[in-house]
């Protein structure tokens, strides 16, 4: 078994050829003489597939991903000054307009296709690149051009197909262009994959030069998921679409549900976990040993070990299956002020990335089963007042009042999860005897409220996005990282899903994946586990019942990483979520009895309409064969 390291495009790679090929990124395709250049030997054609591949670097920055901004894991506060494009977090408080879409997709991914396109409409023009290169890149294309219809897919549901671009003479009515079918787009995309697959390398030799480059793997991983969005009940057989149609009368939407979509994202999976094991992927159960003392218990080890998934360096991370190079920037935004020294930067690093409640309350008991489940833990008086004591002294500070909530959870809550009271070990201080805990209490709190800017609105911080070595003291020195697209969990979650709806009943294999993820949890497996603590014990046993353990486990093992966006919508629950109000404590109170009150701080807004993306009004306009979407 090979072993490997698992990457994506370092930055300065990215840069220097970012830089050598801006001049081509907006090439017109009348403008022969440019197109020529850009093709006439090897290194420029390469340095056009880069910047083919240019596109796909910024969708890696969180603030950009609706899958992390619109799925109120992490909320914001409205300031009147802004530290970076908060438009996305604004998302839930309504401001999605068809007039002026938040941000909207449409014309980036198109022009990243067009260059996809005019990459393979090139492609034998270099006199001097291999038979062996161009396969490559030619698959490496039709992969990117299958990801970027994917992302409208998935956005804006059935959208226009570039399969060429347009001559230069075309008419300008032959432009514009009608939306295909759902169906059609996902058969499209699929077959892209289908056909980039075989000739992708099955791993990076030359990783000194081509981190990043698109492996066998990570397509394979990428077209599971894309058959299980097509399987999921957003576009398979919705109701809610039912009769939409064209100018021509087609149906845009499949009318009925179909469950071989589900098959096929069962072999789709199964297939992509194979080729990931076959080069060596894992999950990630190492114990960090930089910057830590020798009298770190196991119980922090553990925690350590769940929180280093994300931060871990992604070359030794052999979990992760795609990532990109944009580094995670906001570890300003989610460590809380742990000393008197961190309180003055209030404004380059205000700590205000907040984790509403309804998002901590995901998280299990220490018995493996959901809060409101468990027979023996005391969910009716979790806001009660409860002081740390010795038994949890890894987890809460011993002696601090907190509320019974944060007590005998499992350790991917204190992996992922800031709270008042809570052991923050890292920030520079390498013995667990001398941890950080957290003092959020009102202003007098060090992590509490000090200005508008840098209060943080729930009272919790989202932890999984810290590294423990960043210190966040008189100024922010952080450790950097990324954070993954796609991760080896993820991919098994994702397969027990895809093998739960396929089956009439569950089958031992959906318990088997579902179990590997809880086992490196520090978990029991799901059967055993609902069978002794929880007060549905059946549960796991019925198709709808292990539906919502997936779905929580999901939400739960890939918490803060981009997924849940994506997983709300096309399980149709994103809806639900967002009709509740975003709730946390009262911040600005000092007092731990009037600190500890559920307070509410957003009304979301989200209807219907805002399961899919409106175009743009001006779009629908000049293009007259285009149907604005439902509801719009």
């Amino acid at each position: 078994m090979k072993k490997i390291y698992y990457h994506l495009i370092s930055l300065i790679l990215m840069s220097s050829m970012a830089l050598s090929c801006n001049k081509y990124l907006d090439i017109v395709p009348d403008d022969v003489g440019t197109l020529d250049y850009a093709f006439r030997n090897r290194n420029e054609a390469e340095n056009y597939l880069f910047g083919c591949y240019s596109t796909m670097q910024r969708q890696s920055d969180v603030i950009y991903n609706p899958g992390f901004t619109i799925s109120a894991e992490v909320v914001y506060p409205v300031l009147e000054t802004q530290f970076f494009n908060s438009t996305g977090f604004d998302f839930i408080r309504g401001t999605q307009s068809s007039s002026n879409p938040v941000l909207p997709k449409w014309g980036e991914m198109y022009r990243a296709i067009r260059r996809c396109n005019i990459m393979l409409e090139n492609m034998d023009k270099p006199i001097d690149l291999r038979d062996d290169e161009k396969k490559r890149w030619t698959a490496e294309t039709k992969f990117l051009k299958a990801y970027y219809h994917y992302m409208l897919i998935r956005m804006y549901g059935p959208v226009i197909l570039i399969k060429e671009n347009n001559p230069v003479d075309v008419d300008v009515e032959q432009t514009k262009r009608k939306r295909a079918t759902l169906d059609e787009s996902f058969d499209y995309v699929i077959s892209l994959m289908d056909e980039a697959i075989p000739d992708l390398p099955p791993i990076i030799e030359n990783r000194a030069q081509e981190f990043g480059r698109i492996t066998k793997f990570m397509a394979m991983a990428v077209k599971a998921e894309m058959l299980a969005t097509a399987a999921s009940p957003l576009f398979n057989g919705n109701p809610d679409y039912a009769g939409y149609k064209d100018k021509d009368g087609r149906d845009l939407f499949p009318a009925s549900y179909d469950a071989q979509k589900w098959n096929k994202a069962a072999i789709a999976c199964k297939e992509a976990i194979d080729e990931c094991e076959e080069q060596g992927l894992h999950l990630y159960t190492d114990v960090p040993t930089s910057g830590i003392g020798n009298d770190v218990s196991d119980e922090l080890k553990k925690v350590l070990t769940l929180q280093n998934i994300i931060t871990q360096r992604w070359e030794e991370n052999p979990e992760l299956v795609w990532a990109l190079n944009h580094g995670f920037n906001y570890q300003g935004y989610t460590i809380p002020k742990l000393t008197t020294l961190a309180i003055g930067t209030s404004n380059s690093h205000p700590s205000n990335w907040a984790v509403p409640m309804a998002t901590t309350e995901l998280f299990y008991t220490n018995n493996g089963v959901p809060i409101n489940e468990d027979h023996t833990w005391d969910y009716t008086n979790r806001y009660a007042i409860e002081t740390g004591d010795e038994a949890n002294k890894h987890y809460i500070k011993q002696g601090y009042e907190t509320v019974k909530a944060h007590f005998n959870r499992e350790h991917r809550f204190y992996a992922a999860i800031g709270f008042d009271g809570g052991i923050w070990f890292g920030n520079g201080q390498t013995q667990e005897a001398n941890a950080y805990h957290v003092q959020a209490r009102g202003v007098t709190g060090i992590a509490g409220p000090k200005s508008l800017n840098s209060t943080n609105i729930t009272g919790y911080w989202p932890k999984k996005l810290t590294h423990y070595m960043s210190v966040f003291d008189a100024q922010l020195t952080p450790t950097n990282f990324q954070i993954s697209l796609i991760r080896f969990a993820g991919l098994y979650l994702l397969y027990a899903e895809a093998l739960n709806e396929a089956e009439n009943s569950p089958t031992e294999e959906v318990y088997t994946y579902i179990d590997k993820v809880r086992e490196r949890a520090g978990l029991e497996g799901v059967r055993e586990a609902w069978s002794a603590y929880s007060r549905t014990p059946a549960k796991p046993t019925t198709k709808d019942g292990l539906r919502q353990i997936i779905r929580q486990e999901r939400r739960i093992e890939l918490a803060f990483e981009g997924q849940a966006g994506w997983d709300l919508r096309r399980w149709k629950e994103l809806q639900s979520v967002l009709g509740r109000p975003v709730q946390g404590w009262n911040v600005n109170e000092e007092n731990v009895v009037s600190y500890y009150r559920p307070t509410t701080v957003i009304i979301p807004v989200f209807g219907l309409r805002d399961y899919l993306w409106p175009l743009n009004n001006t779009d629908v306009v000049v293009n007259e064969n285009l149907t604005q979407n439902p509801y719009w």
